[in-house]
């Protein structure tokens, strides 16, 4: 078992409750569900905008293979699932997931797959499209010359290699980040209490527009193991946002810049001085707007959680004071869009009353705060996972996994942006 802090201040215990199928309302703002996609058991929603056009990757299981699928919503309507992968020796995993992103007309997709019996030895697989050249259709799926699927890192370690993150770059190339446990090899892992080998480093690299990867370099050599990491892209170049960790086990948010093609020095972000013995697994949020970065964040040092937000209006350079955002006891799980290059929206999960909801909010890089939005019911069950936010046009759209008993369902809706 993972060494995670269970803090009962944190976490309330509640039962999974279905979305009603109705319109959720918060005063005069209404959130719009979207018909469901997806048939059958579902989880582990990961969005990508386009701007006009939303991705949405999930896996789907039927008896023990998992199977990566991706669907389009553009003028308001889904349009046909795709399968990509498949396989029964995959790591699945309600706070580890599959990640989508897109680059004019190159697609990135991940997924996990077990590279040793050990619980939590698993590698992060790319699946890199590229469009047809219609003059030589040699293979490939329908509307792809070249399907090229590979392993994202160098090492061949029987460790842990999770929690990416993958954005557009430059030239219809990729930047993505993501733990690296290969400097843990000969340590336990099945279990993340013991390090003695060496500690999680979070590492980037380049995903160019073949499908190579270039330019890879470790960006931290100390990292809290098991949170997720964050990243976009500023006038500066690449920026991320991650849980770090002391040898004291303060475990803080930090980000790592790159300015001029040269990596900067980690820097620390609010500052919250949180003393934890083990992983929390509640990562940060990270988006930029040119030059305005806003960054979300869990922490719980005051005896409860929080959902703090704090903007930079340098590229990352310098951040302004934290502004809280949650009503009390959060549970985390965040997630952040730009708006614009001075406004916000911030997802996160917290307890209502015996439920747990979905809480949206239209935050100011000057601090002022809009309605706090209840998007749906969910759980505070550890299936539950991630909820999601993109912007499409002039709407949100937002995704979240609705857990029943033994079965998941994803679940999606749009607010316009004019009501928030």
């Amino acid at each position: 078992m993972r060494n995670l802090i269970i803090l009962s201040t944190v976490v309330s215990m509640a039962i999974a409750c279905k979305m009603d199928s109705s319109e959720s309302s918060t005063g005069d703002i209404t959130v719009v569900p979207i018909d469901n996609p997806i048939e059958g058991n579902s989880s582990l929603p990961r969005l990508y905008s386009s701007g006009e056009e939303v991705y949405l990757s999930l896996v789907t299981r039927t008896d023990s293979m998992n199977i990566l699928r991706f669907v389009t919503y553009k003028d308001s309507k889904w349009n046909a699932i795709q399968g990509v992968a498949k396989g029964s020796d995959w790591f699945v995993n309600w706070a580890d997931f599959p990640v989508i992103s897109k680059n004019e007309d190159r697609l990135v997709l991940t997924y996990l797959q077990k590279s040793d019996t050990a619980t939590y030895a698993y590698d992060i697989k790319v699946i890199h499209r590229m469009p047809v050249d219609r003059e030589n259709i040699a293979f490939g799926p329908a509307g792809f010359l070249e399907e090229k699927i590979f392993t994202l890192h160098d090492d061949s370690t029987k460790t842990e290699h999770g929690f990416a993150s993958i954005v557009p770059y430059a030239e219809k190339s990729f930047f993505v980040t993501w733990l690296d446990g290969r400097n843990t090899a000969g340590s336990n892992q099945d279990d993340h209490s013991d390090h003695g080998s060496g500690a999680m480093t979070i590492r980037g690299a380049v995903i160019d527009s073949i499908g190579e990867i270039t330019r890879e370099v470790e960006l931290d050599a100390r990292v809290c193991d098991c949170c997720q990491t964050s990243a976009t892209i500023t006038d500066n170049g690449p920026l991320v946002a991650y849980r770090d960790r002391t040898e004291e086990e303060i475990r803080d948010i930090s980000v790592v810049r790159q300015v001029n093609g040269e990596w900067l020095e980690p820097q620390t972000i609010g500052h919250d001085n949180w003393n934890i013995a083990g992983c929390p697994v509640n990562g940060p949020s990270v988006d930029a707007n040119k030059n305005t970065v806003g960054l979300a964040w869990f922490t719980a040092t005051k005896g409860e959680g929080e959902v703090n937000v704090s903007f930079s209006v340098d590229n990352g350079a310098t951040f302004q004071s934290p502004i809280r955002l949650d009503s009390g006891n959060a549970t985390g799980r965040v997630d952040i869009v730009m708006l614009s290059a001075t406004e916000a929206a911030v997802l996160w999960i917290e307890p209502d009353g015996k439920d747990e909801v979905i809480q949206l909010v239209k935050i100011t890089s000057a601090g002022n705060k809009g309605a706090v939005v209840t998007v749906a019911k969910t759980s505070a069950e550890r299936s539950s996972g991630f909820p999601q936010i993109e912007k499409f046009g002039d709407r949100l759209m937002m995704a979240w996994t609705e857990v029943s008993g033994e079965t998941s369902a994803i679940k999606t809706a749009t607010l316009s942006l004019d009501k928030l």
